[in-house]
């Protein structure tokens, strides 16, 4: 029988890392109702190299009624870079969006931070229930925000993708994380069960979306220096975007 584990793996990362984690778990195990999500065998805790450096990966996988998988993934490289990652996977059977959110940092401080809910649905639009909640939330003041990337047109309008360049705006950046989660475990509640068709809709927008992601160069490129390029495109493909078949 498998243990369900609700504390965030432990490694040495940067501070605003181990706060977003709690956030994160916090709302998990206030909102929704966990459950274990399986892995593939040998890929819930990695070790390699990379150019000399010591590369650790951790994984932690939920699920719910209304989530099929909720992965949150903390990485470090050596003693310079530390990443976390958390995508929570809707069931098809709900119409929800992705809730996607990451942090890279390094020596010097935090290069990158995001966080979106992000539509998949065919018009790449939320909900009336979504942008309502979200039009209320005060929007941050953030002074270095960063450009999405080419293949961005997954992400919403309320996505936040900044470099914080002070305390106040990685609380700020925090802050706007509880928030999304708070609107979108809520919303997950509320929601209901979808005809066939509109499952379809939503398997279809949900495949869209990690095929997007999958895009990403930097990402592939580093696991695959540190594992192969056999081993990232599985790690890609069956962890970090896994595109479900129903």
């Amino acid at each position: 029988m498998t243990t369900l584990q609700t504390s965030p793996p432990t490694l040495p990362l940067h501070p605003l890392i181990h706060q977003l984690a709690e956030v994160i778990v916090s709302h998990w195990q206030e909102y929704l109702n966990l459950s274990p999500y399986e892995l593939p065998d040998g890929l819930g805790y990695v070790e390699g190299k990379l150019e000399g450096e010591k590369l650790v990966i951790k994984n932690r996988c939920y699920q719910s009624p209304q989530f099929r998988k909720m992965h949150l993934e903390l990485a470090r490289l050596g003693q310079g870079l530390d990443i976390l990652h958390c995508v929570m996977f809707p069931n098809p059977n709900y119409s929800l969006p992705m809730f996607g959110c990451d942090i890279v940092a390094g020596k010097r401080g935090v290069s990158a931070a995001i966080a979106d809910l992000s539509p998949t649905n065919p018009d790449f639009t939320l909900s009336d229930e979504y942008n309502q909640a979200l039009s209320q939330l005060k929007t941050p003041s953030f002074s270095d925000q960063r450009e999405l990337p080419e293949w961005g047109d997954i992400f919403s309008e309320y996505c936040l993708f900044i470099r914080p360049d002070t305390q106040e705006e990685e609380k700020l950046f925090l802050q706007r994380v509880g928030d999304f989660l708070k609107i979108h475990c809520s919303q997950a509640n509320k929601s209901s069960i979808v005809s066939t068709q509109q499952r379809e809709i939503n398997l279809q927008g949900q495949q869209y979306y990690c095929q997007k992601q999958q895009k990403n160069d930097k990402t592939r490129r580093v696991l695959e220096k540190a594992f192969g390029d056999s081993w990232a495109n599985r790690y890609i493909t069956e962890v970090l975007f896994d595109i479900p078949n129903y």
